[in-house]
């Protein structure tokens, strides 16, 4: 069932979503070669503690990470290690937030030291796929026009995503419904209507759709092996647009 959200509701959504949305800034600018994803991992949880928010994926289903960090191939779910980074590699790193019982999400990808240009073009096409997603938002819209937009400007791109992952609502559940796909047809799937409160999350990979889970079951890769990536952010419907929270 869709949850449509009250104000009050709404409130507490936007207050986890800033405090995310202050964790993935520090985390953000402390990525760099020579840092563990450990190292990321605890300065998320400490400063999402810190601002008065517990870390969402911490013991989620079992996950053991504040943080998912994937590197590389590895598309989305990576187990925070103590793998060092270093230069050249290519870094996705997911995180939520649950203040008061609400929740939010937000993912970003970043290249460790200085970008390459396929470092460049896979940052790039997650978060253009993200920003076609987002403007396809509008009154009386229905989810696969999300997904078709998303979809059709990865074709573009001669890149791919994965069908077994989706975006997805979001508030006193990490993962609620509606799913949002990132590819789909026009038309189809629940109409967005004002006060829900979605993630849209564009996942990129090269040469084919095809992912694998590692034996840790959690870590997904790209069959190809070749360099991912990964962007979302929380979204508020209002007014038959879509607000960014994150």
């Amino acid at each position: 069932m869709i949850n449509i959200k009250s104000e009050e509701e709404i409130k507490l959504i936007i207050k986890s979503a800033n405090i995310l949305a202050q964790v993935k800034k520090i985390v953000y600018d402390y990525i760099k070669p020579g840092v563990s994803l450990l190292d990321l991992d605890t300065l998320a949880n400490e400063t999402t503690k810190k601002l008065g928010g517990s870390p969402a994926f911490l013991g989620y289903q079992g996950f053991t990470g504040t943080i998912c960090a994937s590197v590389n191939e590895e598309l989305i779910h990576g187990i925070p290690s103590k793998r060092i980074l270093m230069e050249g590699d290519l870094v996705s790193i997911d995180m939520g937030v649950v203040y008061e019982g609400y929740y939010s999400d937000s993912a970003f990808t970043k290249a460790v030291g200085t970008p390459t240009q396929e470092d460049i073009f896979l940052i790039k096409a997650a978060e253009e796929a993200f920003h076609h997603g987002l403007a396809a938002i509008k009154p009386g819209v229905r989810t696969g026009d999300i997904a078709h937009a998303i979809g059709s400007y990865i074709r573009s791109q001669n890149l791919f995503t994965p069908l077994e992952f989706s975006g997805h609502g979001i508030g006193k559940s990490l993962h609620e419904e509606p799913y949002i796909y990132n590819d789909g047809a026009k038309g189809k799937g629940p109409i967005l209507e004002n006060n829900m409160v979605i993630c849209i999350e564009p996942m990129i990979l090269q040469k084919s759709k095809k992912i694998k889970i590692l034996k840790d079951g959690w870590t997904v890769i790209a069959a190809s092996k070749k360099k991912s990536s990964h962007y979302e952010q929380t979204i508020l419907i209002k007014d038959g647009k879509g607000i960014v929270l994150t």
